[in-house]
């Protein structure tokens, strides 16, 4: 049953911005693995921008958005060994997708040369 639909979408010029800063948003938001992705693709800021979109809709697919307080970086996007993108839950984060008996978290990407978006469905 799903309980949880998200969506977010954001223009490639502000994630660069902040990454462009270097004021830690970068390791604050992204964890070691997702950084390690994203320095290495073509278009890095695309993927950092599609990653943020993924961890916002995952928020708001929870019913409850940034109230929920959970640490961006406990939310990581992975893949699957042929490059299907999934979303995978650490610390705070996994324990809340316990407790509220989540069993599948569905995610996808996309982007152009200056927006990304991401789509995020729970299900029990």
């Amino acid at each position: 049953m799903i309980v949880g639909v998200g969506i977010d979408m954001i223009e490639i010029g502000r994630i660069s911005e902040k990454l462009i800063k270097g004021t830690g948003f970068k390791e604050k938001v992204f964890s070691k693995k997702e950084i390690e992705y994203c320095e290495s693709a073509t278009h890095s800021y695309q993927s950092y921008a599609a990653r943020f979109c993924a961890k916002e809709a995952f928020l708001k697919a929870t019913g409850n958005g940034l109230t929920l307080t959970l640490d961006l970086s406990e939310i990581e996007i992975t893949h699957d060994n042929v490059g299907k993108p999934m979303l995978t839950l650490h610390g705070q984060a996994k324990i809340t997708a316990i407790n509220n008996n989540w069993k599948m978290i569905h995610v996808s990407l996309s982007h152009t040369d200056t927006s990304a978006t991401a789509i995020v469905i729970i299900e029990q």
